[in-house]
């Protein structure tokens, strides 16, 4: 039975360089972002991939996958073939495609990273239906990091020619995204059996890889040895830590892909009470606070919502 590692994490939350470094241990396997959680079908998962990017071959990381592991190189026409192949099996449910996927690269442990995948709860839940031995790894990273992140992102090219993150199109602060995602991941977690989950903050992996990469493989029960640890500084070496072939475009995270080396040092943590104390709130319409009931999270007082994105931080160890 397989069991992968899952990271679920918001967008934004360095998942590409996280994933990747982790996939870099010998006996693990980073997979670019497959999406194949947000759907019964390869079918389903390409037209919800249609309707969000207009991409209309189908999830990216699957296709560069498919290219990787059939081709050996991701070309155009390497590209042109996983395509067809993905299409010729469009009735395959995702289950058998992700099992495929995972006898490929066996023995080594898949390594699974998409964020969409905690967009919504059916999504997680059916990642554990389909994998119940799977590993389940919280990442996070600080609301006003992520939230800086995002912004860097919505100005950039790469946003403007992918127009990605459907709940952005809502002048929503991102910390209210944050704040629900994260309870959303919570929720999920808690009901999982003992040491089937783990939570780890991304500023802390970054910082200091020499401690946090070998508990994650021990919890992983993988090898702790140094050249195993060693390895997995080196997310360059993974076939995803770099852009695509022109044909389709994402996969990974494009300022990841560009420049994927890890940059040793202490990552920045910016404070979260100061600027909790000068935010007004007054951009909450209705309509925002309709799409939020809709995920089942009603946006209370002003003070109220303070006291919850503070109450989060800090249960995640930030200040």
């Amino acid at each position: 039975m397989h069991k992968p590692l899952i990271i679920l994490s918001p967008p934004r939350s360095f998942s590409s360089v996280v994933s990747t470094i982790i996939g870099e241990h010998p006996q693990l396997y980073g997979f670019p972002e497959l999406l194949l959680f947000s759907g019964e079908t390869i079918e389903e998962v390409i037209y919800n991939e249609q309707k969000q990017s207009g991409q209309k071959s189908g999830p990216a990381g699957l296709l560069r996958t498919l290219a990787q592991e059939h081709d050996g190189v991701q070309t155009t026409e390497t590209i042109f073939r996983a395509i067809n192949w993905l299409n010729e099996r469009k009735h395959w449910s995702t289950k058998k495609v992700f099992d495929y996927l995972l006898d490929l690269v066996s023995p080594r442990i898949g390594v699974e990273k998409s964020p969409l995948t905690i967009s919504k709860t059916q999504y997680m839940e059916r990642a554990y239906q389909m994998y119940p031995q799977a590993f389940f790894l919280h990442l996070i990273r600080h609301p006003l990091s992520t939230r800086k992140s995002v912004h860097e992102l919505r100005d950039s090219q790469e946003w403007q020619k992918e127009k990605k993150l459907s709940i952005f199109k809502y002048s929503v602060d991102y910390l209210l995204v944050w704040l629900l995602r994260h309870k959303s991941i919570l929720e999920f977690t808690d009901s999982l059996p003992v040491g089937q989950t783990m939570r780890m903050r991304g500023e802390d992996l970054l910082s200091d890889p020499d401690i946090y990469l070998p508990q994650i493989a021990q919890w992983m029960g993988l090898r702790t040895d140094s050249e195993a640890i060693e390895a997995m500084k080196y997310p360059e070496n993974s076939p995803y830590a770099c852009v695509p072939p022109p044909l389709i475009f994402g996969g990974n995270d494009p300022k990841f892909m560009r420049n994927p080396q890890l940059r040793l040092g202490k990552v920045k943590e910016l404070s979260l009470k100061s600027f909790l104390e000068r935010e007004s709130w007054e951009w909450i319409t209705e309509d925002i606070r309709k799409v939020f009931q809709e995920h089942n999270f009603n946006l209370a007082s002003t003070q109220e919502l303070t006291t919850e994105i503070t109450k989060l931080a800090h249960l995640m160890g930030y200040q």
